[in-house]
């Protein structure tokens, strides 16, 4: 398999800037968490966060809007909180889950690419993944693209954006064209022999698509992708599926001008015979890769950060990041210094919380974070994090009545 354009002669754009944030000799500590006063407007949920090129926070979200509508908007990060809302789409016809989340990610301060989902059929999960993109710096944005070409009614979501050039987005989603929609419970509870496909495509800042891509012809059927750049390319995470139902996390990578073959990263042996509907998170640095993910095998819940040093090609040893009862909903980004911050959602009693921990690569582990109490209820949906130098912005969703998008923000200093 190959893609259309070349990746490796054009991300070296990308490293300079990973460089300049990292420091040695010097470890990592969080200053307690201030809540921000959040752009979105009631009735807003599936926050999602992106750190531009030159440093600066984008949040997007979904709000409901008169008339049975949606609209996908984002603001940016300032020094003193929030820009002004700015809507990317509205419609009626969008599928809107706690789950699959739309997002957006940044090429440079002229070029943004965003996605989210609509209707294509009765059927509850037939789903079309939708593109637009941005050439003025998000004041105006083209019509909405479909990147996957089957035009089957089935699901087409989780998806990952990562710029990958000058000109390019990479854009990989979990495709449903081999899943029969009508198999009892669909989402998830298919028939064995059902098939998720992770696919990928490109798509530039003129619209024009790349070839459609097969990363793997079988995966979990809506577990959140996760895609990161190194120095040698690109590695994706996602929940892999056997044929005998293990659903343990793998990797799929671009290196050399060709994709590698997927690999499991570490066998947790997690049978279960339904999706967990419980992603995995990566986040890369130079040829430092971290990927965060929820596992219940052997009866017994984690979250787990493996740390590569080779860009992906090996890992060590999972370490366990939670307190002991974790819901999952990952995220993960590496530090300065090398260690990981993994924020998850935690079982507290009756109610949830949301936390973060440092992790290092020899397994030593900061004192957990409370971001935010939260409930356990799936309208709580999956919180999200990003970094700008020192300081590193949470976003959830208060599942309150009316829901509300929150953010918080918390400062990482060095200890030499």
């Amino acid at each position: 398999m190959k893609i259309e354009k070349p990746l490796l002669p054009i991300i070296c754009f990308l490293l300079i800037a990973w460089g300049c944030g990292q420091h040695s000799g010097s470890s990592f500590h969080l200053s307690e968490k201030k809540e921000i006063d959040s752009p979105a407007g009631p009735n807003s949920g599936e926050p999602n966060l992106f750190t531009a090129n030159d440093g600066k926070i984008y949040l997007s979200w979904i709000e409901e809007t008169p008339g049975n509508q949606h609209a996908l908007r984002f603001s940016v990060r300032q020094q003193d909180g929030w820009s002004a809302p700015t809507t990317i789409s509205e419609g009626k016809d969008w599928f809107v889950n706690w789950a699959d989340f739309p997002s957006l990610a940044v090429l440079n301060e002229k070029s943004l690419v965003a996605q989210w989902l609509t209707k294509n059929a009765d059927e509850k999960y037939a789903y079309d993944v939708k593109l637009a993109l941005s050439n003025d710096g998000g004041k105006s944005w083209g019509g909405a693209i479909t990147p996957h070409r089957d035009e089957t009614a089935t699901e087409h979501g989780f998806v990952s954006l990562l710029p990958i050039s000058d000109d390019d987005f990479l854009v990989v989603w979990l495709d449903g064209r081999n899943f029969s929609p009508s198999s009892e419970g669909y989402a998830g509870h298919g028939e064995p022999t059902n098939k998720m496909m992770l696919m990928a495509t490109m798509i530039d800042t003129t619209s024009e698509l790349s070839e459609e891509i097969l990363l793997d012809p079988r995966v979990c059927e809506c577990c959140q992708t996760s895609a990161a750049l190194t120095s040698d390319g690109v590695v994706i995470a996602y929940r892999d599926r056997s044929a005998d139902e293990i659903r343990d996390i793998g990797i799929v990578r671009f290196q050399k001008g060709q994709w590698l073959e997927p690999k499991i990263i570490h066998n947790d042996g997690w049978k279960i015979e339904g999706c967990p509907v419980n992603g995995p998170a990566v986040d890369a640095i130079g040829e430092r890769v971290a990927v965060a993910w929820y596992t219940g095998a052997n009866e017994a819940s984690r979250v787990n950060v493996i740390f590569s040093n080779d860009g992906g090609e090996s890992f060590g040893v999972p370490i366990q990041a939670d307190d002991g009862n974790p819901i999952g909903r990952v995220d993960v980004m590496l530090l300065p210094d090398g260690a990981a911050l993994v924020c998850w959602l935690e079982q507290d009693g009756e109610s949830g919380e949301i936390r973060a921990r440092r992790v290092s690569t020899d397994g030593a582990r900061g004192s957990s974070l409370t971001i935010a109490e939260t409930t356990t209820q799936r309208a709580s949906g999956f919180p999200r994090m990003a970094r700008n130098d020192e300081e590193i912005v949470f976003a959830w969703t208060d599942d309150g009545d009316p829901s509300q998008v929150r953010t918080a923000s918390t400062k990482i200093t060095s200890k030499n």
